[in-house]
């Protein structure tokens, strides 16, 4: 059955077009506008499908009929769409690393390696650490700040000798003790800073699995964490000098 549209408003100097309508009894809308097709244009439009159209509409249709009341409605992605971000950023990927262990860390051989107390081997060559070092190489910076403990975790000290490796290809890892971050007054939440316009909220359950990424791009927000950002990295040490 097709759902009769409810029309929110009109630019009435231009003929009644283009329109807002809202999809009763959801939380969605149809702008109806003038087809890009530009193909300059469109080039520009980051990851627009082929089932999917551009069309342009006046501010003053958003800003006269589109929803007045902030609702923040999360926006996740699946980890492929996560991992796919690594590859398309422009200049730089920044993360804060905030847990005291990653569950995904103790299913390696390496960690098994470490609190054995033996030499850890890194693979220099597997599929992340050549990725990592190709990104580098066209100068894309890749930046950490890691959270210690007093006295680190074992999963923290596993990511110190960890550190070693993402260095080999390219990352810059440093470090902050908790006490000052929680004086510096950092969230206590994990996050990735792609190009200064996007974050990625890495959530996780009380298993210290990652259950999902949540995208930010509202502005106000970006700048919130780019905050964080600088205190952080202004305040942190190279991790070799631990």
């Amino acid at each position: 059955m097709t759902r009769r549209l409810w029309k929110v408003g009109t630019n009435s100097g231009n003929d009644g077009c283009p329109t807002l309508y809202e999809i009763p009894g959801t939380d969605r809308y149809v702008v109806q506008g003038d087809t890009v097709t530009d193909t300059a244009e469109l080039g520009q439009l980051e990851n627009l499908t082929a089932e999917e159209g551009a069309v342009v509409v006046p501010r003053e249709l958003l800003a006269n009929f589109g929803p007045k009341e902030p609702v923040h409605v999360p926006q996740f992605i699946g980890f492929d769409e996560f991992g796919g971000m690594f590859a398309k950023l422009k200049h730089s990927a920044w993360r804060l690393e905030t847990r005291r262990r990653y569950a995904s860390d103790e299913e390696t051989d390496t960690y098994a390696q470490f609190v054995a107390g033996e030499p850890v081997t890194w693979d220099l060559d597997d599929p992340w650490c050549v990725g990592r070092r190709e990104q580098s190489a066209l100068g894309k910076r890749f930046e950490r700040v890691r959270i210690l403990d007093e006295p680190p975790t074992e999963g923290q000290r596993y990511l110190l000798d960890n550190a070693r490796r993402n260095t080999a290809v390219g990352e810059d890892i440093r470090v902050l003790t908790r006490s000052k971050a929680n004086e510096l007054g950092l969230p206590q939440e994990d996050f990735w800073i792609f190009d200064s316009r996007v974050v990625a909220l890495l959530h996780h359950d009380d298993a210290d699995e990652m259950t999902g990424v949540e995208l930010i791009t509202d502005p106000v927000q970006v700048l919130r964490y780019a905050q964080v950002r600088e205190a952080a990295w202004h305040h942190a040490v190279p991790y070799d000098q631990v």
